[in-house]
């Protein structure tokens, strides 16, 4: 059976934390992997899974990893879509997980409650995305039943962004402006 396609049912939390960040002038894993993991796991991820690349080494000085299942992504100049398909094959092989509940390393106003709010729609057929004020954002939820072909097509800097706009009809906006915010952090 190819694990891609095994019925399950947990939600993991994906951390993309791999980039270099240029225009932050240093990877922000550092500085900010630590907030999200607490994020996914006071808003009911389990596992959670973290992808690193660039400041791998200072990341793992810097931030408390225990019981984080840590992938390093030696092709992180390819862009997020590499650390997705890394992220999406790790959950692929934990026992359970039925979706996983992709968050941005750099994206602070994520609150625990707009993670519960996500991963109360999660199922594994799900396409669920955060929105602030309407706007699409991050957190993403993104159901096993999609996850073979999300592996097969996401390239570059993009991550999932071209499969969700393919499937736009199937895709559940739940508002969290109210509970989070969902700008990134680029510069300091």
């Amino acid at each position: 059976m190819n694990p891609l396609d095994a019925a399950a049912d947990r939600v993991a939390g994906l951390i993309l934390a791999a980039g270099a960040g240029r225009r932050y002038g240093g990877p922000k894993a550092p500085v900010f992997l630590g907030t999200a993991l607490q994020v996914l796991r006071d808003g009911g991820c389990d596992p959670i899974i973290a992808v690193l690349g660039a400041g791998a080494r200072q990341t793992r000085a810097a931030v408390d990893l225990e019981g984080v299942h840590v992938v390093d992504n030696p092709g992180w100049v390819e862009g997020m879509a590499s650390s997705l398909r890394l992220g999406i094959t790790t959950a692929a092989r934990l026992p359970g997980v039925s979706a996983v509940c992709v968050h941005l390393v750099d994206m602070p106003g994520v609150s625990a409650a707009a993670v519960a709010r996500l991963l109360a729609q999660a199922d594994p057929g799900c396409l669920t995305r955060a929105c602030y004020d309407g706007e699409p954002g991050h957190p993403v939820i993104l159901g096993r039943d999609h996850w073979a072909e999300i592996v097969a097509t996401a390239r570059g800097d993009q991550g999932a962004r071209a499969y969700l706009r393919r499937h736009a009809t199937h895709v559940t906006a739940v508002e969290c402006g109210d509970v989070a915010a969902g700008y990134d952090i680029d510069e300091r």
